[in-house]
């Protein structure tokens, strides 16, 4: 007998009862086949080699499971600039595949339906092209679409109503067609649908309208017409519709009434199952005819066919040239802040793609444990990290959410941070400040526990702090709120009449009653919460809700700061009259100085001025509060009220703070006005 083959046998024997290893030989080949795909000339995924293992060796933004599966793939902004392979396909274990923010180009190859675990699927911000493969439809688990900011083109795929976990599908601003399939009603999960910036038409489903989880549905930037569905009255600020110059409907303040000629179109059956082709009624559509009454026909009308079709074909061709530009002009606009392309031009087949320059620098891989946080832990006690973990978001997260901070989302910025609008994974609109780690204070400990007082803060009239994300790669930490949709006091002042909103009397009553109990509650001493100083009270930081109840911004924000960005809030804040006089001398904040920044509001309030002048308070001292109350009102005050809260806003502004009223005191006397209640 020849032994020697025993190890050749031996080595496939163990080969074949290790599935784990055919496993990762199989997966190993899939993924040198995505490299080559992803990254032809290799910049970027030199760690992905043949001999190496990918759950052993670092293959850089692939993670595996516990079974040694591989599970995740996280590379986005990464620059880039290939396809995505067909052998994404044997990858059957990946429940995330993360490849937004990058310059690919072709085609979504039908095989990622065979992606039957898959949770997360991240496409976007890409070249992409083509159709959106029907082939999602398999992807039984997948709970996030997110491929908007592409080229896709064709209609929306109906199978995709079998994806019974899907809560957010995001595919905008792409070059999408066709109408919005009616069997998006049937995910009883989603929460996210945006469509805005394509070219669907039709009408907007009633099915979907009804989805029962649904807070967010944009469609703005289509060509939607018909009747609108009452039931999506109840989104509020969550259904975007605007520039969809074909939808009416009853009970939304930017849409006009339907005509007879709008119900009869919006009645017509919703495209359901299959995929069909509509032909417009306007359509020029040759029908079967007979013998000489064809013929008849076909000789009187040749030359009038001649001319008629010459017309059209340039009218046709004048179309299509406007089409193109006003196409080319609005994508131009939605993504010239999230690229920068190095060369403009496209060859005719598209297999040149676009490089992108600005990338995300850090990449965050595990997506459940993916905050990169300042510190390693070692100043949590305990309690303070578990409250830590249920506020944490990671990087990925804050991207996405912001658009990758699309200056198309920039709310405000300031010489030490800057605030955008996001919305999360869960379809609610959030505000995301952004600070540099240089403006917050270098020891690390004590930016901590200033991070961990903002996480306690828990009041009606303070903006709901949702989460954090510290990012050392970026170099900055991300302070995630609820997004407060009626802006800031500043919006209701100076207005002049015709040109802006004017608060009726109550409102204003009760903001002053709201911005009074929030900086109470900040002050107060609580278990677990310190005494705290606003430091820069505004009309810029009291936000105004659907429901004009006002929301303190920034409350706390302050001892996270260093000194000196501290020092420079103060400009802005003594140009416009909240810092108290003691300041130039005492150089310090404590509740007093709160308490004047207060009383200014309580003026701008009433008087519906930005600029308060030394007449209003000699105004108030002789009790002549009808000469500044804002005449917008036209009289429609209670005199009774405009003269105690004048009194308030007189006693908050004396020159000594000792003379001030507490701001306990000042809710107690608002609570024991019965008409001010």
């Amino acid at each position: 007998m020849d032994f020697s083959a025993l190890p050749l046998l031996f080595s496939l024997l163990v080969f074949f009862s290790n599935p784990a290893w055919v496993t990762g030989n199989a997966e190993l080949r899939a993924l040198m086949d995505l490299k080559a795909s992803l990254d032809p000339e290799s910049l970027y995924l030199s760690s992905w080699t043949n001999n190496g293992n990918p759950c052993v060796d670092s293959f850089e933004g692939v993670l595996c499971n516990e079974k040694g599966q591989v599970a995740n793939i996280s590379l986005q902004g990464k620059g880039l600039s290939g396809k995505l392979s067909p052998a994404i396909g044997e990858l059957k274990h990946l429940t995330g595949l993360y490849l937004h923010y990058n310059s690919l180009c072709g085609e979504i190859p039908r095989e990622v339906g065979n992606l039957s675990e898959l949770v997360d699927l991240y496409l976007n911000v890409n070249h992409l092209s083509g159709e959106i493969p029907s082939e999602i439809g398999y992807l039984e688990n997948l709970q996030v679409l997110q491929l908007c900011y592409n080229r896709l083109t064709g209609s929306i795929p109906t199978k995709i109503n079998a994806l019974k976990k899907l809560s957010v599908v995001a595919v905008q601003s792409n070059e999408l067609t066709g109408a919005i399939p009616a069997s998006l009603g049937d995910l009883s999960m989603l929460v996210r649908l945006d469509l805005s910036s394509n070219n669907l038409f039709g009408s907007i489903p009633t099915s979907l309208a009804e989805t029962p989880s649904l807070k967010v549905l944009d469609v703005h930037n289509n060509s939607l017409s018909g009747n609108v569905p009452l039931a999506l009255k109840r989104l509020d600020d969550g259904f975007l519709y605007e520039d969809n110059l074909g939808l009416c409907g009853e009970g939304f303040s930017s849409l006009k009434t339907c005509a007879a000629s709008d119900h009869v179109n919006s009645s017509r059956p919703e495209p359901y199952g299959a995929p069909t082709r509509d032909i417009p009624e306007t359509a020029d559509v040759n029908l079967p005819c007979k013998g000489a009454r064809c013929l008849k026909s076909s000789k009187s009308n040749h030359a009038a066919s001649i001319t008629i079709g010459t017309i059209v074909a340039i009218v046709a061709m004048l179309a299509i040239g406007v089409l193109a530009f006003t196409m080319y002009r609005r994508r131009k606009q939605k993504l010239a802040s999230s690229f920068q392309i190095s060369d403009g031009r496209l060859s005719i087949d598209e297999t040149k793609c676009i490089y992108r320059k600005n990338g995300s620098p850090l990449v965050s891989l595990e997506y459940s444990k993916g905050w990169d946080p300042l510190a390693d832990g070692r100043n949590f006690n305990e309690d303070s990290y578990d409250m830590f973990k249920n506020l944490r978001f990671n990087l990925e997260e804050v991207e996405s959410a912001t658009q990758y901070f699309s200056e198309l989302n920039l709310l405000g910025k300031s010489n030490f941070s800057s605030t955008y609008k996001g919305v999360l994974r869960d379809g609610s609109v959030v505000a995301v400040k952004s600070i540099s780690k240089t403006s917050c204070k270098s020891d690390e400990a004590e930016f901590l526990k200033g991070l961990s007082i903002l996480t306690t803060l828990r009041n009606d009239n303070l903006v709901r702090l949702r989460g954090f994300c510290c990012s050392r790669g970026r170099g900055e930490c991300f302070l995630i709120y609820d997004f407060v949709s009626n802006g800031n006091l500043s919006r209701f002042l100076d207005v002049k009449e015709g040109d802006g909103e004017v608060l009726e009397w109550s409102a204003r009553v009760s903001i002053v009653k709201g911005i009074a109990k929030g900086i109470a509650y900040l002050h107060a001493y609580k278990a677990n919460k310190p005494v705290l100083v606003h430091q820069n009270i505004s009309a810029e930081k009291v936000l105004i809700d659907h429901r004009y109840n006002p929301l303190l911004a920034d409350s706390g924000v302050h001892k996270l700061l260093t000194n000196d960005i501290v020092f420079s809030s103060l400009k802005a804040c003594a140009a416009k009259g909240y810092l108290a006089p003691e300041y130039t001398t005492t150089g310090r904040f404590t509740e007093t100085s709160d308490v004047y920044a207060f009383g200014v509001l309580v003026f701008q309030i009433l008087s519906g001025k930005q600029k308060i002048t030394h007449s209003i308070r000699l105004a108030t001292e002789s009790s002549r509060f009808h000469e500044f109350i804002d005449p917008n009102l036209h009289g429609r005050f209670f005199e009774y009220e405009a003269a105690k809260l004048a009194n308030i806003a007189y006693l908050c502004c004396h020159e000594s703070p000792f003379e001030r009223p507490s701001m306990e005191a000042i809710v107690q006397e608002l609570g024991n006005c019965s008409s001010c209640l």
